[in-house]
Protein backbone atom coordinates (compact mmCIF):
# COMPACT_ATOMS: atom_id res chain seq x y z
CA UNK A 1 0.00 0.00 0.00
CA UNK A 2 1.71 3.47 -0.58
CA UNK A 3 1.57 6.19 2.07
CA UNK A 4 -1.83 7.83 0.70
CA UNK A 5 -3.33 4.59 0.62
CA UNK A 6 -2.30 3.73 4.27
CA UNK A 7 -3.62 7.55 5.42
CA UNK A 8 -6.95 6.98 3.47
CA UNK A 9 -7.18 3.33 5.60
CA UNK A 10 -6.63 4.86 8.70
CA UNK A 11 -9.40 7.25 8.31
CA UNK A 12 -11.86 4.72 7.09
CA UNK A 13 -10.97 2.09 9.07
CA UNK A 14 -12.78 2.48 12.37
CA UNK A 15 -16.24 3.09 10.16
CA UNK A 16 -15.13 0.00 8.68
CA UNK A 17 -14.64 -2.40 11.60
CA UNK A 18 -17.56 -1.44 13.19
CA UNK A 19 -19.80 -1.34 10.39
CA UNK A 20 -18.84 -5.64 9.99
CA UNK A 21 -18.76 -6.03 13.58
CA UNK A 22 -22.48 -5.00 13.83
CA UNK A 23 -23.47 -6.93 10.63
CA UNK A 24 -22.40 -9.64 12.28
CA UNK A 25 -23.69 -9.22 15.94
CA UNK A 26 -26.97 -8.23 14.25
CA UNK A 27 -27.12 -10.99 11.32
CA UNK A 28 -27.36 -8.71 8.59
CA UNK A 29 -26.49 -10.02 5.42
CA UNK A 30 -22.87 -8.10 3.98
CA UNK A 31 -21.04 -8.87 0.70
CA UNK A 32 -17.75 -6.70 1.69
CA UNK A 33 -14.41 -8.47 0.97
CA UNK A 34 -13.24 -9.03 4.87
CA UNK A 35 -10.28 -7.16 5.80
CA UNK A 36 -8.04 -8.79 8.32
CA UNK A 37 -5.25 -6.36 8.74
CA UNK A 38 -2.73 -3.79 8.03
CA UNK A 39 1.02 -4.83 8.20
CA UNK A 40 4.18 -3.24 8.19
CA UNK A 41 7.03 -5.49 7.24
CA UNK A 42 10.49 -4.50 7.88
CA UNK A 43 13.51 -5.77 6.25
CA UNK A 44 17.26 -5.39 5.98
CA UNK A 45 19.57 -6.18 3.33
CA UNK A 46 22.94 -7.86 5.56
CA UNK A 47 25.44 -7.30 2.75
CA UNK A 48 24.73 -3.37 2.47
CA UNK A 49 22.70 -2.60 5.67
CA UNK A 50 20.31 -1.00 3.35
CA UNK A 51 16.87 -1.03 5.71
CA UNK A 52 12.82 -1.20 3.49
CA UNK A 53 9.49 -1.28 4.64
CA UNK A 54 6.37 -2.67 3.03
CA UNK A 55 2.90 -1.66 4.00
CA UNK A 56 0.40 -4.91 3.16
CA UNK A 57 -3.27 -5.50 3.49
CA UNK A 58 -4.48 -8.64 4.03
CA UNK A 59 -8.35 -9.48 3.28
CA UNK A 60 -9.72 -12.86 2.18
CA UNK A 61 -9.68 -14.88 -0.77
CA UNK A 62 -13.19 -15.59 -1.82
CA UNK A 63 -12.47 -18.10 -4.15
CA UNK A 64 -9.83 -20.19 -2.06
CA UNK A 65 -11.46 -23.88 -2.03
CA UNK A 66 -13.69 -23.53 -5.64
CA UNK A 67 -13.53 -24.34 -8.55
CA UNK A 68 -14.29 -20.99 -10.26
CA UNK A 69 -14.77 -21.54 -13.96
CA UNK A 70 -15.81 -17.91 -14.62
CA UNK A 71 -15.40 -14.65 -13.05
CA UNK A 72 -16.82 -11.34 -13.63
CA UNK A 73 -15.89 -8.01 -12.25
CA UNK A 74 -19.03 -5.78 -12.17
CA UNK A 75 -19.07 -2.37 -11.85
CA UNK A 76 -22.90 -1.30 -13.26
CA UNK A 77 -21.22 0.13 -16.34
CA UNK A 78 -21.50 -0.52 -19.97
CA UNK A 79 -19.15 2.05 -21.12
CA UNK A 80 -15.79 0.12 -21.80
CA UNK A 81 -16.99 -2.49 -20.10
CA UNK A 82 -16.32 -5.70 -21.92
CA UNK A 83 -13.03 -7.65 -22.81
CA UNK A 84 -11.92 -10.15 -25.72
CA UNK A 85 -12.89 -13.34 -24.53
CA UNK A 86 -10.46 -14.77 -27.08
CA UNK A 87 -7.50 -13.08 -25.26
CA UNK A 88 -4.63 -15.51 -24.17
CA UNK A 89 -4.82 -14.24 -20.61
CA UNK A 90 -5.45 -17.78 -18.88
CA UNK A 91 -7.50 -16.34 -15.74
CA UNK A 92 -9.41 -13.77 -17.66
CA UNK A 93 -11.93 -11.43 -15.55
CA UNK A 94 -14.78 -10.68 -17.45
CA UNK A 95 -17.08 -7.34 -17.63
CA UNK A 96 -20.37 -5.69 -17.23
CA UNK A 97 -21.13 -6.24 -21.14
CA UNK A 98 -19.53 -10.08 -21.32
CA UNK A 99 -22.26 -11.11 -18.72
CA UNK A 100 -25.34 -9.11 -20.13
CA UNK A 101 -24.05 -10.87 -23.42
CA UNK A 102 -23.92 -14.18 -21.58
CA UNK A 103 -26.82 -14.05 -19.89
CA UNK A 104 -29.11 -13.16 -23.08
CA UNK A 105 -28.54 -16.88 -23.64
CA UNK A 106 -27.40 -18.62 -20.38
CA UNK A 107 -29.37 -16.03 -17.60
CA UNK A 108 -28.01 -16.33 -13.63
CA UNK A 109 -30.78 -17.26 -12.22
CA UNK A 110 -31.17 -17.93 -8.40
CA UNK A 111 -33.50 -18.48 -5.44
CA UNK A 112 -35.72 -16.07 -4.39
CA UNK A 113 -34.39 -16.31 -0.92
CA UNK A 114 -31.19 -15.38 -2.37
CA UNK A 115 -31.68 -12.72 -4.24
CA UNK A 116 -33.56 -11.25 -1.20
CA UNK A 117 -30.25 -11.91 1.09
CA UNK A 118 -28.17 -10.56 -1.88
CA UNK A 119 -30.52 -7.38 -2.86
CA UNK A 120 -29.81 -6.31 1.15
CA UNK A 121 -26.27 -7.10 1.28
CA UNK A 122 -25.63 -4.76 -1.63
CA UNK A 123 -27.95 -2.88 -0.61
CA UNK A 124 -26.52 -2.13 3.11
CA UNK A 125 -22.77 -2.22 2.10
CA UNK A 126 -23.21 0.36 -0.85
CA UNK A 127 -25.38 2.40 1.45
CA UNK A 128 -22.26 2.23 4.20
CA UNK A 129 -19.64 2.92 1.22
CA UNK A 130 -21.65 6.15 0.63
CA UNK A 131 -21.80 7.36 4.25
CA UNK A 132 -17.86 7.15 3.26
CA UNK A 133 -17.68 9.07 0.45
CA UNK A 134 -16.42 5.97 -1.32
CA UNK A 135 -16.95 5.47 -4.64
CA UNK A 136 -15.14 2.78 -7.39
CA UNK A 137 -16.12 -0.34 -5.70
CA UNK A 138 -17.07 -3.97 -7.91
CA UNK A 139 -18.70 -7.22 -6.92
CA UNK A 140 -16.64 -9.61 -8.21
CA UNK A 141 -18.27 -13.04 -8.82
CA UNK A 142 -17.01 -16.47 -9.10
CA UNK A 143 -18.94 -19.28 -11.00
CA UNK A 144 -18.81 -22.14 -9.24
CA UNK A 145 -19.26 -25.15 -11.60
CA UNK A 146 -19.08 -27.94 -9.37
CA UNK A 147 -21.46 -26.33 -6.21
CA UNK A 148 -23.38 -24.67 -9.13
CA UNK A 149 -23.08 -21.73 -6.40
CA UNK A 150 -22.28 -17.79 -7.06
CA UNK A 151 -19.41 -16.55 -4.87
CA UNK A 152 -19.83 -12.90 -4.51
CA UNK A 153 -18.19 -10.08 -2.60
CA UNK A 154 -17.56 -6.03 -3.30
CA UNK A 155 -14.18 -5.44 -4.22
CA UNK A 156 -11.85 -3.23 -6.02
CA UNK A 157 -12.33 -2.28 -9.71
CA UNK A 158 -9.39 -3.79 -11.13
CA UNK A 159 -8.23 -7.25 -10.59
CA UNK A 160 -4.77 -7.83 -11.87
CA UNK A 161 -2.32 -10.80 -11.78
CA UNK A 162 -4.91 -12.68 -9.29
CA UNK A 163 -4.16 -10.02 -6.71
CA UNK A 164 -7.34 -8.40 -5.22
CA UNK A 165 -6.60 -5.32 -3.67
CA UNK A 166 -9.24 -2.89 -1.89
CA UNK A 167 -10.32 0.26 -3.42
CA UNK A 168 -13.21 0.90 -1.85
CA UNK A 169 -11.39 2.64 0.59
CA UNK A 170 -10.56 5.20 -1.71
CA UNK A 171 -13.26 8.57 -1.38
CA UNK A 172 -14.56 11.06 -3.83
CA UNK A 173 -11.74 13.32 -3.87
CA UNK A 174 -11.17 16.96 -6.27
CA UNK A 175 -9.15 14.42 -8.86
CA UNK A 176 -12.43 12.54 -8.68
CA UNK A 177 -15.14 14.91 -9.40
CA UNK A 178 -12.44 17.18 -11.85
CA UNK A 179 -12.31 13.82 -14.14
CA UNK A 180 -16.49 13.31 -13.58
CA UNK A 181 -16.51 17.38 -14.65
CA UNK A 182 -14.54 16.87 -17.86
CA UNK A 183 -15.97 13.51 -18.95
CA UNK A 184 -19.54 14.73 -18.37
CA UNK A 185 -18.74 17.90 -20.42
CA UNK A 186 -18.15 15.77 -23.45
CA UNK A 187 -14.45 17.46 -24.18
CA UNK A 188 -13.11 14.10 -24.79
CA UNK A 189 -15.87 12.63 -26.83
CA UNK A 190 -18.41 10.26 -26.02
CA UNK A 191 -21.23 13.13 -25.08
CA UNK A 192 -24.72 11.83 -23.42
CA UNK A 193 -23.15 8.94 -21.79
CA UNK A 194 -22.99 8.95 -18.27
CA UNK A 195 -18.85 9.49 -17.32
CA UNK A 196 -17.07 5.94 -15.67
CA UNK A 197 -16.66 8.54 -12.60
CA UNK A 198 -19.67 10.00 -10.80
CA UNK A 199 -20.49 10.55 -7.26
CA UNK A 200 -20.64 8.15 -5.00
CA UNK A 201 -24.72 9.03 -4.58
CA UNK A 202 -24.87 8.12 -8.49
CA UNK A 203 -22.44 5.47 -8.08
CA UNK A 204 -24.73 3.71 -5.55
CA UNK A 205 -27.72 4.06 -7.51
CA UNK A 206 -25.96 2.64 -10.65
CA UNK A 207 -24.34 -0.12 -8.76
CA UNK A 208 -27.76 -1.14 -7.39
CA UNK A 209 -30.20 -0.84 -10.14
CA UNK A 210 -27.34 -2.62 -12.46
CA UNK A 211 -27.18 -5.82 -9.48
CA UNK A 212 -30.47 -6.43 -9.44
CA UNK A 213 -30.96 -6.42 -13.32
CA UNK A 214 -28.25 -9.01 -13.45
CA UNK A 215 -29.45 -11.44 -11.23
CA UNK A 216 -33.11 -12.51 -11.81
CA UNK A 217 -34.72 -15.25 -8.91
CA UNK A 218 -36.75 -18.01 -10.57
CA UNK A 219 -39.57 -19.27 -8.62
CA UNK A 220 -39.18 -21.84 -6.85
CA UNK A 221 -42.07 -24.28 -5.03
CA UNK A 222 -42.55 -21.74 -1.88
CA UNK A 223 -43.92 -18.97 -4.26
CA UNK A 224 -47.30 -17.04 -4.20
CA UNK A 225 -48.28 -19.26 -0.64
CA UNK A 226 -48.52 -15.53 0.76
CA UNK A 227 -50.91 -14.43 -2.11
CA UNK A 228 -54.36 -14.51 -1.26
CA UNK A 229 -56.95 -15.33 -4.32
CA UNK A 230 -60.53 -16.26 -4.23
CA UNK A 231 -61.78 -19.82 -3.92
Amino acid sequence: MSRLEIQSFLDFAPHYFQYINRACSEQKPTVLAKIVGVYRIGYKNTSTNAQSKLDLLVMENLFYGRNITQKFDLKGSVRNRMVDINSQEEDIVLLDENLLKMTCDCPLYIRPHSKTVLTLAINNDSQFLFNQSVMDYSLLVGLDDEKKELVVGIIEKAILNNLFGLDYIRTFTWDKKLEMVVKSSGILGGHGKMPTVVSPELYRMRFCEAMDRYFLWVPDRWSGLGQCVDC
